[in-house]
Order: structure tokens, then sequence, then C-alpha cells
């Protein structure tokens, strides 16, 4: 009798294979799983390990920060939250617009952003980015108040003071100043075309940047007064215009712009010298509140007491009041003012000469 366990069916001889504890059919189903694990793994170190910069799942790209490194950006007047969001993207401060978008949507803080320069990181969260724009900490500027009725030389001195940048530099500028496209009635001098305002300069800024700011500031206040149309109308070149907005700029307070200027245009027609301290101390480079005999004598075109008409450019940096009162002057009689005491910004117009005389020995009586 022969055992059914044979040999032959063991070593798979002429009869049926023999089963392998079933592998062949699970085989694929293990395969599967282990590449469902190893996307789920790929997923969860692309979130968990880099830091999620898929921005979850729906989300826009955003990064995990804190960021690193410097970079400086600029808010422009006028910026949407999408315009921001644009520069930061475009300086790797977020990963992307939309992003620093959707933040700024959800904290109504984000209104409050300033135009200006800003000090942040690279690769920042959008809401850290939004948040550090909102310390004013963060806020890197250099802003430079330059007053009215400065010579070039003082404005220069401020914004070298103000911006660590060297005087020398400003100096090279000016030398060859064809970069700041100057108004061709400037005559290639930048005296009297620093237009004095509060500027918010790049911290990177260089002295050529920072002075054709300025003159581009003086065309704009120029095209608000209509410089050039009323000059004519006046019968000025606009070079005589803006001299004549130098001179009251320099001779009285804001207040009296118009009379001073309308003694001016007086004075010219009548053929008489202007007679004016201010031209004379900027012949001599200096600021004296009264003047010798020797120095009312110089040999200046500027000295405007041995001169008659116009000194031959601006002597300071006139602001825009005194623009619009060197071309729109109110209608009256005077020929002469006089301070009614030295450091006093009360001014006294007349037309009479011995009236004039009267208030100018009253005024020396007083000088110290």
């Amino acid at each position: 009798m022969t055992s059914p366990m044979t040999t032959e069916s063991q070593t798979g001889g002429h009869g049926r294979p023999p089963r392998r504890s079933g592998w062949h059919i699970a085989r694929p189903v293990v395969v599967v799983a282990l590449l469902l694990a190893l996307l789920v793994g790929a997923a969860w170190f692309a979130v968990s390990i880099l830091g999620g910069s898929l921005g979850g799942i729906g989300g826009a790209e955003d990064y995990p920060g804190p960021g690193s490194g410097e970079a400086i950006v600029e808010v422009s007047e006028g910026d949407t939250s999408a315009d921001i969001a644009s520069t930061l993207a475009d300086a790797n401060v977020v990963a992307s617009a939309e992003a620093f978008i959707d933040a700024a949507a959800a904290d109504d803080r984000a209104l409050g952003i300033q135009p200006g320069f800003y000090a942040l990181l690279e690769e920042m969260s959008a809401q850290d980015a939004l948040d550090l724009m909102l310390d004013p900490a963060a806020r890197v500027q250099n802003e430079v108040t330059v007053p009215e009725g400065l010579r070039v030389e003082d404005a220069v001195d401020i914004l070298a003071a103000e911006t660590d940048v060297p005087k020398s530099d400003f100096a090279k500028v000016l030398e060859n100043p064809k970069p700041l496209h100057l108004p061709s009635y400037a005559e290639g001098s930048a005296e009297g075309f620093l237009f004095p305002a509060t500027y918010t300069f790049d911290p990177e800024a260089t002295a050529e940047e920072m002075l054709k700011a300025m003159v581009d500031r003086y065309k704009q206040a120029a095209r608000d007064v209509g410089l050039e149309e009323q000059a004519a109308v006046m019968g000025y070149t606009p070079r005589e215009a803006i001299t004549v907005a130098s001179l009251v700029q320099a001779e009285v307070a804001v207040r009296d712009f118009g009379k001073a200027s309308r003694v001016i245009r007086n004075r010219l027609d009548q053929g008489m010298t202007l007679g004016f301290d201010s031209t004379v101390n900027y012949a001599l480079g200096s600021d004296d509140l009264t003047l010798e005999d020797d120095q009312l004598n110089v040999d200046s075109p500027y000295n405007t007491y041995a001169n008659a008409g116009l000194p031959p450019g601006p002597i300071n940096s006139p602001g825009e009041a005194a623009m619009e009162a060197a071309v729109n002057p109110p209608e009256g009689s005077w020929l002469y003012f006089v301070a009614k005491a030295p450091g006093s910004d009360v001014t006294r117009f007349t037309d009479s000469y011995e009236e004039f005389l009267m208030f100018k020995e009253e005024f020396y009586a007083q000088v110290p």
C-alpha cells in the first residue's frame, strides 16, 4: 500500500506543484501598501520637516519663518496691500504675494502700513512679515528736512550730516550736474533749485539720487504755481522769477512775501537799485545782520546797492510760498521796507522816502 505523501509529490515531479504559503497571491497587496506608506511619509516630511512651504491644503505658498539675512523693501505712497505683497515676494521676504494678501486681509492693522523703507528678513512667514512692518522699529529711513532759504552749501551740510554721505560726493555731482536734469534756465547751477522740504531717502541713496529728488521737487513746485507762465505775465524770465522768490525768502517773513515782491517790481520799473543786504551777504559768503561801508562796496554783480536790476541768479532755494509771491504779488505802491527791529519778523512798508529813513533810523538805534 502506497503512502499518499510520495517523494514525487514532495519534489514536484509529475504531481501538482506544492503550495508556497500563499505568497504569490499576497505580494501585490503588500507592494501597494508600501507605496502608500512612502507617499504619506513624503507628504509628512514636506509639511513637517520642510516647514509646510506648500502653505497647507489649498492655501497660498508660505515660508515657515523666522527667516534670515536682511532685505530692505520700500512701500511707496498709495501702495495697496497687493502692491506691498508683490514687493515682498519680489524681494523673497515672503514665498508668495497671495500669502501676504491673505494675512493682510485677516488683520485690520495692515491698513496702518506707512510709506517708507523697512528692514525685513528673507523667507519670513507672511504673518511675521506683516507684524514686523507694523513695528515702527522696522522702518529704516533717512528723513532729512531742508529749510527754506538755504544756499547750496548749507543744504549739502545738512544732507551730509543726516545721511552720512560724504560732502565730497555731493560736490562731485554739483560740479557736473547734468544727471540732475536742472531746468535750462538754471544755467548749470543748482543754486535756487534744491527745493526745501522734508525728504525720506532710501538708506542706500547716493548723493546724485538725493540731489535729483530735490530738483524734481522744485520742478513740481514750479508747475504748481505756474512759474514760467506767470513769470511772463510779470515781465520776468523764469530765472528772474526764481531770483525774485529767493530775495523775498531772504528778506521778510512769509506773511510779507507778497509786499516785498511788489516792492521789487516797483523799484525795477522805476529804475531804482534794490539795495538788499541779502544779496551783498551772498556775494561775501556771510550772514551779517548789518553791513559796513566796505562790505557794501564789494565788487560783485550780486551787489544790488551798486548795480541796478536783479542779481544774476537766485541767492538761495526759496519755498513754494515765495515762488507764488514772486509771480503773483498784490497791487501796491510800496518802494521801501525795513524790519521793525533786529531779529524781528515784523516789517514796515512805505512808498515815502522820508518815512523809510525814519524806519531805518529806528532800526539802527536798536542794533546792539
